[in-house]
Order: structure tokens, then sequence, then C-alpha cells
């Protein structure tokens, strides 16, 4: 009978929750959780449950994947499941780094779920198969079900379908194939431009991507009077991160105040460090003016090249974040920025 090993987090174990983030790798030689409706909705055992907690695979990321490699080194397997993640950015995140390690150290079929909302679609949709989930846990049922629908497919060996045949995320990989209806590329693009010019439907064989667009601010007018922002993504928080901002896939964010501060204090100082998990905290941790210029700033204020700095640096965490909750952290910034006069923002990333 053919094998199958699914890996969730720390709360779908029943082990907790954001209390319990930080749980190290874990393999168990059981069903545990959703590895239960897995292993009646499969054509195959349900052999193993991996189990990590999605702040520990954020923050070291190196040393987790390495541990559940090495789990899986002397395990048979013909499958491998992740999630469903839903909506959960940071768990997205990991079911598609795992997932995309173990693909291509056992060259095994890697099928998980996530919400489109899921930054995890966007940056691991070509390396593994991704399906549309539901935003919650309220959704377990229907999301195992196409993923374990899909997984019985690879395991009978069956002709797998496109994108759009099988219900996964595009994944920007295309293959020449020959169509049954032997119709040329030509007569094809005439067809389709016949139905455009007539206002009927048609689908694009070459799809473009849609681009959220933002107008472009008009500038300022002097900035000798004008009043900047310092607003990051690049994670800079006092060192005891006092509103527990998420090291990655974010949805939380703070303000600090600067207001007669020259330049940012360094982690050694006890004053500003980087909770940011997606890029070497070590420069930042030395020195956080790097990624939050206030000393830069404050040179250009006495200069009077700028009229002042605003009192408060904002702050929150990129890597992983949804864009769903960026937009939101975004407006809930822009609200506190626009009632005390802030003319302009200067934002850094990492």
């Amino acid at each position: 009978m053919k094998k199958a090993i699914l890996y969730i987090n720390q709360f779908f174990a029943g082990i907790g929750g954001e209390d319990k983030a930080d749980y190290t790798p874990e393999i168990r030689a059981e069903l545990v959780g959703p590895a239960m409706l897995l292993n009646q909705l499969l054509d195959a055992e349900v052999t193993h449950t991996i189990i990590c907690g999605d702040n520990y695979m954020g923050s070291n990321e190196e040393e987790a994947v390495k541990t559940i490699l090495g789990f899986l080194a002397d395990i048979e397997f013909d499958i491998f499941i992740a999630g469903p993640a839903f909506q959960a950015g940071r768990y997205g995140n990991a079911c598609g780094v795992i997932g995309k390690a173990v693909k291509e150290k056992f060259n095994v079929p890697v099928v998980s779920s996530m919400n489109p909302e899921n930054p995890g679609v966007d940056m691991f949709k070509k390396d593994i198969y991704i399906f549309p989930g539901g935003k919650s846990a309220a959704k377990m049922r229907t999301d195992m079900k196409q993923i374990a629908e899909f997984a019985n497919k690879i395991l009978r060996g069956e002709r797998l379908g496109s994108a759009s045949d099988e219900g996964y995320y595009v994944r920007g990989i295309r293959h020449m194939v020959w169509r049954e209806d032997e119709q040329p590329a030509s007569e094809r693009a005439m067809a389709m431009l016949l139905k455009k010019l007539k206002g009927e439907e048609f689908v694009s064989e070459l799809p473009i991507p849609k681009i959220d667009r933002v107008p472009v601010a008009a500038p300022v007018a002097d900035l000798s009077k004008a009043t900047i922002a310092l607003v990051t993504s690049g994670g800079i928080v006092p060192v005891d991160n006092p509103d527990r901002i998420q090291s990655a896939s974010a949805t939380r964010w703070g303000r600090y105040n600067i207001e007669g501060v020259d330049k940012l204090g360094n982690r050694e100082e006890g004053q500003f460090k980087t909770i940011h998990a997606g890029y070497d905290p070590a420069a930042a941790d030395t020195n956080p003016n790097r990624v939050v210029p206030l000393d830069a700033l404050r040179a250009y204020e006495k200069e009077g090249r700028i009229g002042k700095i605003h009192e408060y640096f904002y702050t929150t965490v990129g890597t992983g974040t949804t864009e769903a909750e960026a937009a939101r952290m975004g407006k809930e910034m822009v609200e506190y920025l626009h009632n005390e006069g802030v003319d302009a923002v200067i934002l850094t990333s990492t």
C-alpha cells in the first residue's frame, strides 16, 4: 500500500496556539489531528505526522528544515501533504518551505491548500501543488477532500491536467502539448480577436496577472516646512517588543516615541533591535538606524532641509504578511499620520 506523511503546525496538533508557536519539530508515528481525516480520504496510509511551530519555522528555518529532513531520511513514503493552511500566513509559509525542501530532497509529489490571501501561495505555487482553500478551519473537510482527490490521482498514476483543469493555482510552468483538435495558433488567435471585437467572452492562452496600482501622490511643496514620519516594514522594535509583533506574517504593528532622540540605540544598549525573520539581523541589531534612518533625518532637520520629524516612528514586519493584513495595518497607521499633521512618509524596508 502507498504511504503518505502529513505536516501540520502546533495548533492543529492540539499542542497550543500563539503561546506554543515556538514548538520545535517533532515526528510521530501516528495520526495526529487532521491526519485522521486525511487517512480516511487518501488511497494510501498516513504513517507519520510531522509537527512544527509556525514561529519556530519562521525564525529557525534552516535548522527546522534540516531536522525534519533528518526525520524522513529512513522513512519510505510516496507523497507528502502539508496543511491545509487556510489564511494563516505563517502556517502557509511553513507548509511551502518544508514542502519545497521535501520535494527537492526526496523527489516525491507535495500537495497543500491555502486561501488566496495566504502569502504562501505566491511564494511557493511554482514549487508544489497548492489548491485554493477556505479562510479558517471551518473548511477543513472541504479543503482536505480536495487535496486527497488530487493526491489520489497522483498515487494511481493517472494523467494530470493543467491548473485550470485540476483546480490548483497556476504555477507559471508552460508545457508544449499537441492539441487533440490540431487547430493552429494563428486560427485560435483570430478566433479570440473576433470574439473580443464582438464583445463576447474568451479565455486567453497567456493570462496577464492583475496588479494593484496606487496613484502617485503630489510632491511636497516645501520640505523645509514639512513634517516627515518614518515608517518601516523592517521589524525595528524596542528590545522587549512590547506590542508582540510577529517575526513573520505579521498582524500587528507598533509606533514608538522618538521625540528628542537623535539616533536609535542598538540591542547591546538595550534599546532597539529587529524581530524580522526574513533577513540577517546582525547589521540592524548593531545599528537600527540602518533600517530606520533617524540619525540621517535628524541631520536634515538641524540643517533646515526639513521642517521636523514626527514624534513617532511606525513599524511592522513585511515577510510573509498577507496583502490584506498589510493594507489594514497601513490604513490604521495613516489615520494616526493624518490626524497628527504628517506631510510625507519615508518608508523603509530591509
